[in-house]
């Protein structure tokens, strides 16, 4: 007795997909939950498991081809033979839409609508195509390497911090599904092996990249991004206003109520969920910042779902935080902190990553000062906070006295579409944030 694989549903507005790679080949066996193939939709990237246990007989549906929801991927028997071979399914290969998340961080973050593609292998030695670890809709990429088992895919990220830390992959143990080689495997094999050299001994050595001298193909997350943000920009006219604001308040907020905020909310208090929570107030009264372009009508959003830029192994992500305007820090930071840790995971659904209205980039979180972050449609505005440091400045007192202090300064960057968003419009909202972080009256909104 023989089986159908089927393609399996990948998210509400999935309706196809594209096979990217077969992980068995006709005759394996293959048990129940076992990755059977990979596939790719304009959403998602993921691995489909195997939901019967036998031998795969025959492969309906071949690499690169697309298929609806519900077809027939492949037949699994009993191996007895006893099935008919029947022709594969010929489907005319489609290319993915033009639709992915919100940006994710700096230089910018890709919207709604959208999942994770795969990270294309390094091209250096022989390196097979990239494979996804978990069940769906789970998304777990993993790019492959020439380890000498078949738990050694590993991704360019993780190579290139093996090849940094001088770790030879083939003797660090997985402890990834299957064995697989991680981030945190080569951090712990690295830990010791890094020699402390003395102050000013010796000029700091220059780490070589892996892909230095390579030639790769796109990710398919890479190639989406590049279609969007070039269509972005050709759709919309975009500019970017930027505004100084003073957080000492909330800098000496954070100090005052770390440890008792940690211990009742579950998580750090960063400068984040105050970012979010004053564009997200601000947005109420200025609907231009939350709204699309449908052809000549503008619609104004009814609530603040707000994406924030995920900087991940595969490349940049948005997840939304839904309804943000009606959320306490504690809530805001909790789904900052759990939203961040499954994307880099690859534990997102599909539907997690779509939806939202605005999007805030953390531009400062690898130390920059500011940027200009793309605008991605159908959003029509991006905030980028840059790096809070403290500087000397300018400060003058109740009585209009000037004087020299260490204040914490942040640049907000408004990037947004012309076409909706006027200069006047984009500095009202960035006065307002500005205005609200800097008078720091969150204590009723803590949520703890």
């Amino acid at each position: 007795m023989s089986d159908n694989v089927l393609l399996p549903a990948l998210g509400e507005s999935v309706t196809e997909g594209t096979v990217t790679r077969w992980l068995k080949k006709v005759g394996d066996t293959v048990a129940v939950d076992e990755p059977l193939v990979e596939i790719s939709t304009d959403k998602v990237d993921t691995e489909i498991p195997s939901p019967f246990a036998g031998v795969l007989e025959q492969i309906l549906v071949q690499e690169d081809e697309t298929a609806q929801v519900g077809a027939a991927l492949a037949v699994i028997g009993s191996g007895s033979g006893s099935a008919a071979p029947a022709e594969p399914v010929a489907v005319e290969p489609v290319a993915a839409p033009v639709v992915i998340p919100e940006p994710v961080a700096a230089p910018v973050v890709a919207p709604p609508v959208v999942a994770p593609p795969v990270i294309a292998p390094v091209v250096a030695p022989p390196v097979a195509p990239p494979v996804f670890a978990a069940p769906a809709p789970v998304v777990t990429p993993v790019a492959t390497a020439s380890h000498v088992s078949d738990a050694g895919y590993v991704t360019p990220l993780v190579r290139k911090l093996a090849s940094e830390n001088g770790i030879d992959l083939n003797g660090v143990a997985g402890t990834g599904v299957g064995g697989r080689i991680r981030k945190d495997d080569i951090l712990a094999a690295a830990t010791g092996a890094i020699q402390t050299i003395p102050a000013a001994a010796v000029a700091p050595e220059v780490q070589v990249s892996a892909l230095r001298g390579q030639t790769e193909p796109m990710s398919r997350l890479r190639k989406v991004l590049a279609e969007r943000a070039v269509a972005s920009m050709q759709a919309s006219a975009q500019l970017t206003t930027v505004v100084e604001v003073d957080v000492t308040k909330i800098a000496q907020l954070r100090t005052r109520v770390q440890a008792d905020f940690t211990a009742r909310a579950g998580v750090k208090l960063n400068f984040m969920p105050f970012f979010t929570l004053a564009a997200a107030e601000a947005l109420k009264a200025h609907p231009k910042l939350n709204a699309s372009i449908d052809g000549e009508n503008i619609v104004y959003h009814p609530t603040e779902n707000i994406s924030f830029a995920v900087d991940s192994e595969r490349g940049l992500l948005t997840p939304v935080i839904r309804e943000a305007g009606n959320l306490n820090i504690a809530q805001i930071a909790q789904q900052i902190a759990d939203l961040a840790a499954r994307t880099r995971s690859n534990q997102l659904k599909p539907d997690e990553l779509g939806g939202g209205t605005f999007t805030l980039t953390n531009t400062g979180s690898r130390g920059a000062l500011f940027d200009t972050p793309v605008v991605f449609l159908p959003q029509v505005a991006i905030l980028g906070t840059g790096i809070v440091s403290k500087r000397a400045v300018v400060v003058t007192d109740e009585f209009g006295n000037d004087s020299i202090a260490i204040r914490s300064m942040v640049y907000l960057a408004l990037s947004y579409d012309h076409r909706l968003v006027d200069g006047a419009d984009a500095s009202r909202f960035l006065v307002d944030v500005k205005s609200r972080l800097e008078n720091a009256a969150f204590d009723g909104n803590l949520g703890i």
